[in-house]
Order: C-alpha cells, then structure tokens, then sequence
C-alpha cells in the first residue's frame, strides 16, 4: 500500500480530533445560549402577556364601580353629607377631614391618596329603582326605633331595604339605617338584631317633622359600597355586597403594585356651575379641595363638584428578568412610573405623579404595565 493509502487507514490525526472537539463545544456554547435567550424572551413575552391581563383586569373592575357611583346619593341633601354609619359586618366608611373635624361622608367616590404609594378608593352606588326618590319626615324623631313618614305604605320600602335620613336643609348630619319589617302604615322600622347589620338602638340624630328626608338607597344585597386597595401585590376589594368581604378584603387580581385616582373637579363658579347643563372637568387633584368656594375643604359642595375621576393601575409581569451579567444590575425598569402626565380635557392643566412602583427589593428586575382611564361620575349631574 502507499504511505498516502496507509494514513487514511489509521483514522483522524490528533489535530484533526482535537479541531472537531472544539468546533462541537462551540456548537453547544452557540446552541445554549440561543436556547436560554430563547427562553428569557418568552419568559418576558409571557410575563408582559400576564401583566396586560391582569392590569386590564384591575382596570376594568375600578372602572366598572366608578361608571355607577352616586346613583342614589346624588340628591344635594344627600351628597356629601357626614352620615352616623356602622356595620356589625365590619365593613367602615372612609375618614375624611373636613375643616379639621373628621366627618364619614356619602359620596360617589372617595379617594384616601396615598403620594407616592399606591391610593385607596372608595365607590358608592345605592340600587333602588327610585333612584333619589324620598318621603318627607311627618313627626319629630328623638331617639327611638321607628320613624314616620308623610306617605302611607311607601313604595319600595321593604324589609331589608338600607335607608338613609337626611336633614332639610342640608348641613346636619345623616343616619344610615336598615329597615327591619316592611311599613304596615307610615312607620318605619328598624330594629337591631343580627339579620339588621346596619342597625343599632337608635338613629344617633334628632330630626324634627318637616325638616329631613328618608332616602331609599335599596336592597341591603345590592347595596354597592367598595373600597379599593392595594396589599403585597394584589388588588383588594372590602365590599358591603360580597359576602365575607365586608371586614377583611378578598384578592380580585394579583401583581397589582399600586392604583392611584384623582378626583375632575366642576370649577366653574356662581351661577355658571349648572349640573343639569352638564358638568365640566376644571382641575384634577389627588386631593379634596374647596371645589365650591365656600372656604370649607372637603365640605358636600366640593364633593357635590366631583364630575369625573382619573384612575391608574401599575401591573407587574410575574417573572423578572435577568440581571447583566457584567454588571450583576436589572435594567429592566430603571425609575419610578409617572401615571396622569397627559392632558384630558386639552384645556385642563395635568397633574403628573410619580409613583414608587413596587416594595420588592429587586424591582428592577420587573417590568411594568400603566393602565389609565377617566370615567365620568355621570349620576353627578342626574340630580334633582
């Protein structure tokens, strides 16, 4: 055989080998790092997806509340007014200074701003078919369990209906109660008693005939008063309508850092503010201010001015990112969000605000999704 013939018939050479071996690593190095970038990509595609989901979620259950809030308190009698409420349940109203009193008002939405932080807010809507539909107070009421009305046998005052009483005129304090029996005549009735939530022994409030409404606010299952929060990531909901939710709040979305509301105030002063004319959004702000020039913050009127609300909901995706590995830092998110930057109406100045995203301390390994809206508080201008 030749020499030429007698090398192939020996196999590979050394070199030969040692080439192939390191092409082939280098094929796995190429084809692992594909296949982990693959994997990140679909990591952050999946996490993206999930954040959208359920900010849009958060977003749609706020908003929903927010496009039915006020429908029965809308009466100026009503609207506002710092009312004598408790529940053995344990659902509690929100606090609200007034002046530098601390007052419980009824209002379509209330918001507890919490800066930098994620806000509560507080959603009210009653159900009655009446709407603001009221019977007139036809004796004095001092303290007992019963109160008469002008009107005999009341439509739509049944047992179990939430009701509550309102002086005429406005400036005093309301009451909310529950009625305990359906009205054989002119007398309402409210005992207490476990089936009663609302109920204690009395009113709390003397009202006198003539001079206070009792309002119809319906079936306490229907009653839809909702406080929103954020807590450890997830969405919150304490509701008078959701069975065990009253006391403690029930998850509603996860990943969820922060919700943040403004309140669109009706600015317009003296006679041009004409709510049957339609309300206008003047000024947006996290906090209440003297809407109505009265020199009182927070008063009825101010609340009473509230024709839209700005709601924001910052989702996180559920899985991070990887941090660089030269550096060892996440850049996933680099600063804190800025949420209700635009303006809306184009002739309303924004009022930006720059929100801590999350409390973790990697957050930014995290990628975030802003979701904004405003809904109109349209029962604001349904108004007798």
């Amino acid at each position: 055989m030749s020499s030429s013939v007698r090398r192939r018939a020996r196999g590979f050479s050394l070199v030969e080998l040692l080439v192939s071996v390191l092409v082939g690593m280098l094929a796995i190095v190429f084809a692992t790092r594909l296949f982990v970038s693959s994997e990140q990509n679909k990591a952050a595609a999946v996490g993206g997806s999930d954040a959208v989901q359920n900010g849009m979620l958060a977003m749609f259950s706020i908003s929903n509340d927010a496009s039915q809030a006020g429908w029965g308190l809308n009466d100026t009698l009503l609207s506002g007014c710092d009312t004598s409420f408790s529940d053995t349940a344990g659902f509690a109203l929100p606090v609200v200074t007034r002046g530098a009193v601390a007052t419980t008002p009824l209002a379509p939405v209330i918001i507890e701003s919490g800066g930098s932080a994620s806000d509560r807010i507080t959603l009210m809507a009653g159900s009655a078919m009446s709407g603001v539909g009221s019977e007139r107070l036809r004796d004095n009421y001092g303290g007992a369990n019963t109160i008469n009305v002008a009107t005999n046998q009341p439509f739509g005052y049944l047992q179990g209906t939430v009701v509550v009483v309102a002086p005429e005129p406005a400036g005093g304090k309301c009451a909310l109660a529950q009625l305990s029996a359906t009205p054989p005549g002119f007398t309402l009735t409210f005992d207490a008693g476990a089936a009663f939530r609302f109920n204690r022994a009395a009113l709390g409030n003397a009202y006198s005939a003539g001079q206070a409404r009792v309002y119809n606010l319906g079936p306490i299952q229907q009653l839809a008063f909702h406080t929103w929060s954020v807590v450890n990531g997830n969405l919150m909901l304490r509701a008078t309508d959701l069975a065990g939710a009253a006391a403690a709040p029930a998850a509603v979305a996860d990943n969820i850092v922060a919700i943040k509301a403004q309140y669109g105030f009706d600015t317009r002063a003296g006679a041009a503010f004409d709510p049957a004319t339609g309300m206008r959004v003047g000024a947006w702000s996290a906090a209440m201010t003297d809407a109505d020039g009265d020199g009182v913050t927070a008063g009825a009127g101010d609340f009473q001015r509230v024709a839209a609300v700005r709601l924001a909901v910052i989702a996180r995706a559920k899985m991070p990112e990887k941090p660089d590995p030269v550096t060892k830092q996440c850049s996933a998110t680099t600063a804190p969000l800025t949420v209700f930057a635009g303006r809306s109406p184009a002739t309303v100045a924004a009022a930006p605000v720059s929100v801590n995203v999350d409390t973790i301390a990697d957050w930014k390994c995290y990628r975030y999704r802003a979701f904004e809206t405003i809904v109109p508080i349209r029962n604001a201008a349904w108004r007798p």
